[in-house]
């Protein structure tokens, strides 16, 4: 008997290793600690359908990994001879065109071994395996009968799979089920706890399967052919035929061009080509790409439509998210592109790779628009994942933009609709230690005109392919359910009816809602990386400069404040210390060394001291609470916690709304007392009795600390305090919200001029619209009849506060240049 089984077993090793001289596998997942394996367990894995093909491809991949091993036989008596079993086998009828798949005998043994011995605990490993990952075309004989897809293949045609897709397999491991957790409820029916696992296992695999191949897809031309024919279109066509006098033939023929136009073709075949590309290119400029919480994303996938939702920092974006998905096991997204993208031989290539094209403003043409949301409405409905940037365009500051409503709008009009299949948006953080475009974006900035994108552009950037880029950061954050949010803004939206052009009272609440808590869960998921952290501590300091060991030293305490006062499970903090994050920055040439006996100086020079302010800008929400306390102290030697817990809780709303900073309002007073209690014991704050907080003496390294952290904030309350000093200056009912927003901008530049500030944000007219847009929302400033702006004593109030915050010096020229403005 052991001859036999020793012959077969060299049998398979034989025929394992012929099939991989043409098989190469992606394998996700195959990690023991990752899938969380206890050692002291037997470990069995389980394939959904019975093949030999797939057991040897198992076997391969275990071995590689050092996973317990497939082959070893369990102690289960008349179950699996090797620690593996198929979940289906095939039944028996050669007659059937199409067998139905029936639980295998190994199966059962294993449910009856686990009712029988409760003591005995075995670890079951879902594998899922994919010859290829092509979704399927509706009307493509060739994708349905020669791709994995959902339908089981029959031994023909996975031969002709593994011939023509073996070269792209994707194995994936997911975490272990216990038995006994799954069969203790039926110890006494050995069929119902087949029933339960078999249930779990089922269900197991085909949310897996959805996430991978995704739904099934319409060929284009009958996609856009369909989207011409709905009665939403039907309708817009013959209201543009009556209001243009034109031909209703004629204007289906637009709507037909408008259609081809938007639609993406995404080509498999073109997403392996990118593959290869992107692996390629991501290895040339790049250090290596960090990928952290991906399971969000692989849970969501599963029975959800996804709509990712990333930060929005370079042309990049779009194709790393693409293909940190696909490398992950999860099928690429539709990705919404700008029009401008549609440019010779780039559109064709992003098209097949998911792209959809969209205008940048189509208000003026409801046929247009009409098409554009059908066609979404249509992506939505059939659960395809969909990727667009809520900020509308790549910000040129590092700071998160204000979102936009449009797409967001659209995405609940058409959940509305039919909410059938569940949307779950899915927030992405991309963190570049150097961004590409940043020598752009300082042009852009200067007032420099932003160039079109054109193919000539294009080349002009793959000259760039030579430099190194650093390391770059895909986080993704907490996702959010659509339902969630409708219920908590209007709990009885599910009895209404919603047709294409409904628009109810209550959606813009809720799309500002979902709108604020993207943006605050894509800044919960930033990635914190050496860059940022030496811009942040550099900036802060008076001539940015900084004896060497100083700045180590100074950025070890502030990593260590964001440690000790975690901001989301979903930030990530960059490895080593201060003094291996100085030499990797010198390395990346961002920072200048000037040698001198008493020790280096660190310092930031010429475009490199703005173009820092970009990677600042990233990460300081996370520092925006800890560097308000500071400033508080800027000019006071101690104050009560009840009197920092006023002042901080007057200006929070204000930078939550600038900065989507996550806590409500509510919550802010716990907050700020925690800070201060962290600031307490890492010795920057010093607490005497009754609740009286003081500041470290002057000259101590501890009064240094305090100074540099507050200096992160300060910026961004002295811009708040000319735009007050322009109103008040002006007098209540006597300015514009456009006029006074003009005037912020003139004299904020002209105070950069004159203090040499680097940040090209400190006079940005749209942080000045957003600051007085929230002085109105927060009822200290109103509009009357004419539009002009109103306030009352709270904004003198607010004015005298900033004694607390400013220096002499800042609050006199504050003072000088709002006068220049009246």
């Amino acid at each position: 008997m052991r001859f036999f089984q020793g012959l077969y077993s060299l049998i398979l090793t034989f025929l394992r290793k012929i099939l991989f001289l043409w098989v190469r596998t992606d394998v996700s997942g195959a990690d023991p600690e990752a899938l969380g394996i206890d050692p002291d367990k037997p470990v069995c894995y389980v394939l959904q359908y019975a093949s030999l093909s797939s057991r040897l491809v198992l076997e391969q991949e275990v071995l590689r990994a050092n996973l317990p091993g497939a082959e070893s036989s369990l102690p289960v008596k008349n179950g699996p001879n090797h620690s593996f079993f198929f979940l289906y086998g095939r039944s028996n009828g050669r007659s059937r065109r199409r067998r139905t798949p029936v639980q295998t005998s190994e199966f059962r043994a294993l449910v009856h071994h686990g009712l029988e011995h409760p003591d005995q605990d075995v670890q079951i490993v879902p594998v899922s395996l994919f010859w290829g990952r092509s979704p399927d075309k509706e009307k493509s004989l060739v994708k349905l009968v020669l791709s994995d897809s959902w339908s089981v293949a029959g031994r023909l045609q996975k031969l002709l799979i593994i011939l023509l897709h073996g070269r792209s397999t994707y194995v994936q491991f997911n975490a272990p089920l216990s038995l006994q957790q799954v069969v203790s409820e039926y110890r006494h029916s050995q069929e119902r706890a087949n029933r339960k696992l078999a249930r779990i296992l089922r269900t197991h695999f085909r949310r897996v399967r959805q996430a991978v191949l995704g739904p099934d897809l319409s060929h284009r031309r009958t996609l856009v052919g369909g989207l011409i024919r709905t009665p939403a279109v039907k309708e817009a066509i013959r209201e543009t035929a009556i209001e243009k006098d034109m031909k209703p033939e004629k204007v289906r023929m637009k709507a037909y061009k408008y259609a081809d136009e938007i639609a993406a073709s995404m080509s498999v075949v073109t997403i392996r080509f990118l593959e290869v590309v992107l692996s390629w290119l991501w290895n040339r400029i790049y250090k290596g790409i960090a990928v952290n919480n991906i399971g969000v994303a692989k849970e969501a996938a599963q029975d959800n439509a996804v709509v990712y939702v990333p930060c929005h920092r370079s042309h990049i974006d779009y194709l790393l998210l693409s293909y940190v998905l696909y490398k992950n096991g999860l099928m690429p997204p539709h990705i919404a592109a700008g029009i401008n993208l549609n440019m010779p031989i780039v559109g064709p290539i992003l098209r097949r790779g998911g792209a959809f094209f969209m205008r940048r403003s189509f208000k003026d043409n409801p046929l247009y628009a009409t098409v554009f949301n059908e066609y979404m409405h249509v992506m939505f409905s059939r659960g395809y994942s969909v990727e667009y940037f809520v900020e509308g365009g790549r910000s040129r500051t590092g700071r998160m933009l204000q979102p936009r409503p449009g797409m967001l709008s659209m995405t609940v009009r058409s959940f509305l609709r039919d909410h059938r299949k569940p949307i779950v948006f899915v927030p992405v953080y991309f963190g570049y230690e150097k961004v590409m475009e940043g020598r752009s974006y300082l042009g852009e900035l200067r007032g420099k005109k932003k160039e079109k994108e054109n193919i000539f552009t294009l080349a002009k950037t793959v000259r760039k392919l030579s430099n190194s880029f650093g390391q770059v950061a895909v986080n993704f954050g907490e996702a959010i359910p659509l339902a969630d949010v409708l219920d908590e803004v209007h709990p009885s939206w599910r009895q209404e009816a919603y047709g294409p052009e409904y628009r109810p009272l209550w959606l813009n609440e809720v799309v500002s809602e979902l709108s604020s808590r993207v943006a605050s869960h894509i800044n919960a998921s930033v990635a914190v990386n050496p860059i940022g952290l030496t811009a942040t501590a550099l900036l802060g300091a008076e001539r940015l400069a900084m004896d060497e060991m100083q700045l180590t030293r100074l950025m070890d305490q502030y990593a260590d404040l964001l440690s000790s006062y975690p901001y989301a499970d979903t930030v990530t903090l960059p490895e080593g210390n201060g003094e291996s994050w100085v030499a990797y920055c010198e390395n990346m040439g961002l920072i200048t060394r000037k040698p001198q006996k008493l020790g280096d100086i660190i310092a930031l020079e010429g475009s490199n001291a703005i173009l820092m302010t970009y990677y600042r800008n990233n990460i300081q929400h996370l520092f925006a609470l800890p560097s308000l306390i500071a400033s508080l102290f800027e000019n006071k030697q101690s104050l009560s916690r009840e009197k920092i817990e006023f002042l901080a809780g007057v200006a929070y709303p204000y930078l939550k709304s600038e900065l989507f900073l996550k806590y409500s309002n509510e919550d802010i007073p716990e907050v700020i007392n925690n800070w201060v209690d962290v600031l307490v014991q890492k010795g920057l704050l010093f607490e005497e009795g009754k609740g009286i907080v003081s500041r470290p003496e002057e000259g101590t390294d501890a009064m240094l600390r305090l100074r540099v952290l507050s200096r992160f904030i300060i910026q961004t309350l002295e811009r708040y305090h000319i735009a007050i000093g322009v109103l008040r200056r002006y007098g209540s009912g006597k300015v514009t919200a456009e006029e006074l927003e003009d005037q912020c901008t003139l004299l904020a530049e002209r105070m950069s001029i004159l203090f040499g500030l680097n940040a090209p944000e400190f006079f940005d007219k749209t942080l000045f619209r957003n600051f007085i847009k929230s002085l109105q929302n927060n009822g200290v400033v109103t509009r009357d009849e004419d539009g002009l702006l109103c306030y009352s004593e709270a904004l003198d109030e607010v004015a005298e506060d900033a004694r607390l915050v400013l220096s002499v010096e800042k609050r006199q020229a504050i003072q000088q240049v709002t006068m220049l403005g009246a």
